[in-house]
């Protein structure tokens, strides 16, 4: 294969799909800022034990799927998986505990070497917002409300449902696991490999298993919510509460797990099934125990990813862009001229493009295709008479406009 290609499992965003991605990019920062977030952005490589610890070992992201090298100096580095872990890092390494709480949110490019399939890369985009800091199901409740605006706002929040869960507290987790450990050793040797290195170390992880005979071994396993002691009931039931409130509809899901230490209370997840086997458009969760697993001190959190290419494929077609005043200078006399013209409009707020070369017939045909509201021509008849021959492209019709004062001849085209 040539090495002129794109490495397998990445792509080029070219101009159509780059004005969908924009388009999730800027609605999602619209709104995350009218809910009161803050924008960051952590770094693309961390330290690899930022993600080792965060992750887990016996986590697919850290045991298959990290882009993990040594740099120059010895230091073993990872391309960013995900988002949180960076953002809990920046949180203690940039004293941000005395600002909490704190809402942030973040985008851009994350990588993890897995197979290329229908809406997951190599390198991918995310969209993630983490709020640190609120013990309360309030913030449980906010970014969910969030995260509904958000798909609503992007025209697809009919064919998504909220799926939700708790995974209680760690008293409860503790009990439940196990429970859940007792019944999984009467399958170990039925179970796959990848379950069975879990089941010791991360019991919980197996209900993720695509596994056929691993997934039917969990369908009569014990559920999480029959071992809630009365404290993480009643924050499950005040987090529906909030939800109803918001007449933001859900479905509980019993089986939605996390199978990590530090995940505590809400487990939720967007789903759709437009998108075949990959249904999650966006997940998220609370990980009260995240910052004392990195080493800081003990702080409450909650947030949650979406991948920016599902979001795309669901939308289909971007926004069309702005229909521009496409400008066509007609000899070399006019190219300082219409240049200059040009520069004025922009900076007005007109989107104004060029017709650089080619006859006049060939250069209408490209305002044509750019979907061009109007054309001005400029060429030596034009500028002997100080105007613009200006022609608009919905009625046909064609006027001079003059050149002094062209700007506030063309603001009813703004």
């Amino acid at each position: 294969m040539s090495k002129l290609q794109p490495v397998r499992g990445t792509h080029d965003i070219l101009a159509e799909d780059m004005r969908l991605h924009r388009h999730v990019g800027d609605t999602f920062a619209t709104l995350a800022e009218r809910h009161g977030f803050q924008e960051m952005a952590p770094p693309v490589f961390e330290f690899t034990e930022v993600f080792r610890r965060t992750l887990g070992e016996t986590s697919d992201v850290v045991t298959k799927e990290m882009y993990t090298f040594d740099d120059r100096g010895g230091d073993s580095i990872t391309l960013r998986p995900e988002f949180t872990a960076g953002v809990a890092r920046a949180f203690m390494s940039g004293g941000l505990a005395q600002l909490a709480p704190l809402k942030l949110f973040t985008s851009g490019p994350v990588f993890r070497h897995e197979r290329p399939q229908k809406g997951r890369l190599r390198q991918f985009h995310q969209i993630d917002v983490e709020v640190l800091g609120v013990p309360g199901v309030q913030a449980d409740i906010e970014v969910i409300a969030l995260a509904a605006d958000l798909l609503e706002e992007l025209g697809v929040g009919s064919d998504v449902r909220l799926e939700i869960n708790t995974l209680g507290d760690p008293e409860s987790r503790d009990a439940y696991r196990r429970t859940l450990t007792d019944y999984l050793r009467d399958f170990a040797e039925k179970l796959s490999e990848d379950s069975q290195t879990r089941l010791e170390k991360n019991p919980l992880r197996i209900f993720d298993s695509k596994d056929a005979g691993d997934q039917a071994i969990m369908a009569d396993a014990p559920l999480l919510q029959d071992h809630l002691n009365d404290a993480s009931r009643a924050f499950f039931d005040a987090v529906l509460a909030g939800l109803d409130n918001l007449n933001i509809a859900y479905e509980v899901r019993p089986r939605l797990v996390r199978g990590l230490d530090y995940y505590s209370h809400t487990a939720f997840e967007f789903t759709t099934g437009r998108l075949g086997a990959q249904g999650t458009v966006l997940a998220g969760g609370r990980y009260d125990g995240l910052m004392e697993q990195m080493g800081g001190k003990p702080t409450p959190g909650i947030g949650w990813a979406a991948g920016v290419e599902r979001l795309a494929m669901m939308i289909g077609r971007p926004p069309p862009p702005a229909r521009p005043i496409f400008l066509v200078p007609l000899g070399d006399a006019a190219q300082d001229p219409a240049m200059a013209v040009a520069q004025g409009l922009r900076r007005a707020g007109h989107a104004v493009d060029m017709g650089y070369s080619g006859n006049l017939k060939r250069r209408l045909a490209r305002a044509d295709r750019a979907n061009a509201k109007a054309v001005l021509i400029l060429g030596s008849d034009e500028l002997a008479r100080g105007v613009a021959t200006f022609r608009d492209m919905e009625s046909g019709t064609q006027t001079d406009v003059p050149l002094d004062g062209i700007v506030d001849s063309l603001n009813p085209y703004l």
